[in-house]
């Protein structure tokens, strides 16, 4: 069957199946179309056009676990949904709203969420075109109000707001996670990774307690307009966790950063990643330890997941955007520094 066939009988599923759920959330709504919408890499997006519900109310967002595999870790939509649905209600909004759900029958018939549509633009600054780029001001305030979202995330406590099961991960386990996505790799790309997982074991700071992580929280991932972060999306890989995981990673993204996916020169008009680490401290009240650790960790997780992206576009033999090809070299040296930082 060409793939353009199976597209159209997914399409036709999917009409079928959001009109038989859409009326237990909005009685007498109904499917007026489904169409494509590009997105994450872990899981089929779509619009849905909506009749019979208020103007504000349509269209809805359709995310949906790849058919034929089966749902789990970062396919796992109604694990994504579970924490979405969680974290609505809160004083600002963190995600969009969860309105809707199927569990399907994984995995032929894939499970679905559906949520709200929010307004906004997702740009990351240092790694974006000039063209799409906001003005320096707007980055910066963008990235201030991203770390006040951050904050109000790490402030929840996951016994309190009814997921105090999820499983903590561990310091060690963020290590081993990665260690095992090198172990994959070819060599050229992973460099000295037994050292660096070794360094980074040999060095583990306390924990704090825990708190939700999104696994990928920058810019990037928001949903933006003028100055204001209106929503976190893609939180295929959340955990409960250390929240120094989230706040090293952020600071990752800002012009003094030294990150290799950044083309030369470029200068987005970001906080430096100092002063986003104030900010988050001035939020939460207090100061934040140790903070270098997890610096390591994000240069070694980095090169892990980029090495993973970059070898299945190779293998697929798929175009590989510029920032990525910047990356490609630079893979070890992001493990060296990794040992680096926490040798110093």
């Amino acid at each position: 069957m060409a793939a353009s066939q199976a597209d159209e009988i997914m399409l036709g599923q999917l009409h079928d199946r959001v009109g038989q759920r859409v009326t237990d959330w909005r009685p007498g709504a109904r499917v007026r179309g489904v169409s494509p919408l590009t997105g994450g890499t872990s899981s089929l997006t779509f619009i849905v056009d909506l009749a019979g519900v208020a103007a504000v109310e349509t269209p809805v967002v359709l995310k949906v676990a790849p058919p034929g595999l089966a749902p789990l870790r970062n396919r796992d939509v109604l694990r994504q949904a579970r924490l979405q649905q969680t974290i609505q209600g809160t004083p600002r909004p963190l995600a969009p709203d969860v309105l809707f759900s199927d569990p399907g029958e994984p995995p032929e018939v894939p499970p679905f969420m559906a949520m709200n549509l929010v307004a906004g633009e997702c740009v990351e600054p240092v790694l974006c075109d000039d063209a799409e780029r906001p003005a320096p001001v707007q980055v910066r305030a963008r990235f201030f109000d991203a770390v006040r979202v951050l904050a109000q995330l790490h402030a929840l406590v996951p016994a309190e707001v009814g997921l105090g099961d999820e499983p903590v991960v561990g310091l060690a386990d963020e290590v081993d996670r990665w260690t095992r996505a090198f172990t994959t790799l070819p060599p050229e790309m992973a460099g000295d990774y037994e050292r660096a997982a070794k360094a980074l074991r040999a060095t583990m700071p306390a924990p704090l307690p825990p708190a939700f992580n999104h696994g990928d929280f920058r810019l990037g991932n928001t949903l933006c307009e003028g100055d204001r972060v209106n929503a976190v999306i893609d939180w295929e890989i959340w955990s409960v966790g250390d929240p120094r995981v989230d706040l090293s990673w952020l600071t990752y993204f800002t012009d003094d950063a030294g990150h290799p996916a950044v083309a030369p020169g470029t200068v987005a008009g970001t906080p430096a990643g100092r002063e986003v680490v104030r900010a988050y401290e001035d939020a939460i009240g207090r100061p934040v330890p140790e903070l270098g650790w997890f610096d390591a960790l994000t240069r070694y997780k980095e090169a892990a997941t980029t090495g993973l992206l970059l070898k299945r576009a190779l293998k697929l033999g798929r175009p590989v955007k510029e920032s990525m090809a910047r990356m490609q070299p630079e893979l070890p040296r992001l493990v060296q520094e990794a040992i680096r930082i926490v040798s110093g």
